[in-house]
């Protein structure tokens, strides 16, 4: 026979209403007793009914996230380490995670993949929107919070939680100014976006604080790809004289990568190299690739404690939180 809340109540020691409180995330309780309810409901494998809850409450404990997703695209990887650092913060407070991904790029895909949501009636909703500007959501979001992951929200208020790539990216230039180097060029993603345009800036504000002028002609704007980057790398190195080089972006440093082993070119002899997100072939390059690491399950972990504080308390400011990035020094540079 399953386990009921007044189990877990007497195996955690507390009331069955803090269980419920927990389970419901309907009162504070502290982390420590959380944490108490917690391993008794593991222990006694206790399930909450959520269709009871939601009849009772008027809620499904059901959140989406749409994040953007490309079939070429390394972002891939960053964006489900996010989603699995949401759903480890949910699973404990009862609620569960629907992902739906765009796959064409396309704010109306964007905008259909949010009405799916409401008649599912969700509870809250994450979202890594690829909109400049998402006012358009204040026209479509039903009467649940929204948290914005990776992107700042621009024409909607809502709580925001993104990584620091102008940190990240001033830590990757200082560290080749520091160096030596002073012709350092730059192959971003397309600007417009929160993340790539804060990229662009640490890099510009890095040469200004060392007396370094910005030569548009060592930046190359990309569109997020491998041909992307081979190309760029190819035209950036043909046409300047660079001594080194900061991809600010990850499926852009594969292909430049790539570009830089056909040519033979000696890493950092040559060329040195600094990349953007820390995956496993950043390590098995020759010589293994310094780059900068953005704390992704982390970034998940922290939104879905923001959604949660926001679904029990609608009233509060919003507010965006900044995690670190971290310069991960290798053989590049």
């Amino acid at each position: 026979m399953p386990a009921d809340i007044r189990q877990v109540a007497q195996q955690a020691g507390v009331s069955t209403a803090t269980v419920s409180h927990v389970i419901n995330n309907t009162r504070f309780v502290s982390e420590k007793t959380k944490k108490k309810v917690y391993e008794a409901m593991k222990l006694l494998n206790y399930q909450p009914n959520s269709v009871a809850r939601s009849l009772r409450s008027h809620k499904t404990n059901t959140i989406g996230l749409v994040v953007p997703i490309l079939p070429s695209d390394t972002s891939n990887f960053f964006f489900m380490t996010v989603a699995q650092g949401i759903q480890s913060k949910l699973k404990h407070h009862g609620y569960h995670l629907l992902l739906s991904t765009n796959t064409t790029e396309s704010i109306e895909d964007e905008r259909e993949q949010i009405r799916l949501f409401n008649s599912k009636q969700i509870d809250g909703l994450f979202i890594a929107s690829i909109a400049e500007e998402t006012s358009y959501l204040n026209d479509i979001v039903s009467n649940y919070p929204v948290v914005f992951i990776d992107r700042r929200a621009r024409g909607y208020e809502a709580d925001c939680v993104i990584a620091d790539g102008y940190g990240g990216s001033y830590k990757a230039v200082k560290t080749l100014i520091d160096k030596g180097h002073r012709n350092i060029g730059l192959i971003t993603g397309g600007l417009g976006i929160s993340t790539s345009d804060e990229r662009f800036n640490g890099y510009r504000q890095a040469l200004a604080d060392h007396g370094i002028p910005y030569e548009e002609d060592m930046v190359r704007i990309a569109h997020p790809s491998f041909e992307s980057g081979y190309e760029n790398a190819k035209r950036l190195l043909d046409e300047q004289n660079v001594t080194a080089l900061f991809i600010a972006n990850n499926v852009l440093t594969m292909g430049a990568m790539k570009y830089l082993q056909d040519m033979n070119i000696r890493i950092p002899e040559q060329l040195a190299v600094i990349g953007f997100d820390d995956y496993d072939w950043t390590r098995i390059t020759t010589p293994p690739l310094t780059v900068i690491r953005q704390p992704s399950f982390e970034l998940g972990e922290k939104a879905a404690e923001v959604m949660l504080e926001r679904l029990a308390d609608s009233a509060k400011p919003f507010e965006e939180y900044c995690l670190d990035t971290a310069l991960v020094l290798r053989g590049s540079c």
